[in-house]
């Protein structure tokens, strides 16, 4: 198989979270996620002074642009291009170029090896940062290509899956 790059699609104006959720949704009901590894609209901290005062919002860093890691091939490049606001991917004529490391890392998009991971599906594990700190779960499953582990979490009495990074996670044992 080949490997996947990232490349960038241009979309209508104001079309991108709705061009990258039809991608997501594109990918779960074809079951390409070996093949489409991620989709992105790149956001940026800004603050903006309004009625004097200021605010921290998040914008957009590429309006009308959506990065896509994925593998290039017949089926993927379909499935991309003829989704609903894609307008094409950048490269010449209808070739698309995948960025550069160098062009991915100013991105802030960092390349992460191949992560050791201390846990296999049914461990418990304990959450060591974001919204679910210091919560523990089970292991249900994990998605080494997007470095995702899926574990279950009580939430008002019932059990609840719950996607994390590899970073968030560690082994109980």
């Amino acid at each position: 198989m080949s490997e996947a790059n990232w490349y960038v699609v241009h979309t209508y104006s104001g079309y991108e979270n709705k061009v990258k959720a039809n991608i997501d949704k594109t990918i779960e009901n074809r079951h390409l996620e070996d093949q489409i590894l991620e989709v992105r609209v790149p956001m940026q901290d800004v603050v903006e002074l309004k009625n004097g005062e200021k605010k921290q919002v998040q914008k957009k860093m590429f309006p009308g642009y959506v990065l896509i890691h994925m593998v290039m091939n017949d089926d993927t490049w379909y499935v991309v291009r003829n989704t609903r606001g894609v307008t094409g991917f950048v490269g010449p004529g209808s070739k698309p170029v995948p960025l550069t490391e160098g062009e991915i890392e100013a991105l802030g998009i960092s390349f992460t090896g191949d992560v050791e991971i201390d846990f296999t599906e049914g461990d418990s594990v304990v959450v060591t940062g974001g919204v679910w700190k210091d919560t523990v779960g089970v292991v249900q499953s994990i998605n080494e290509a997007k470095q995702i582990v899926t574990i279950n979490v009580e939430l008002f009495g019932r059990e609840t899956p719950v996607d994390l990074s590899f970073a968030e996670v560690k082994s109980l044992s």
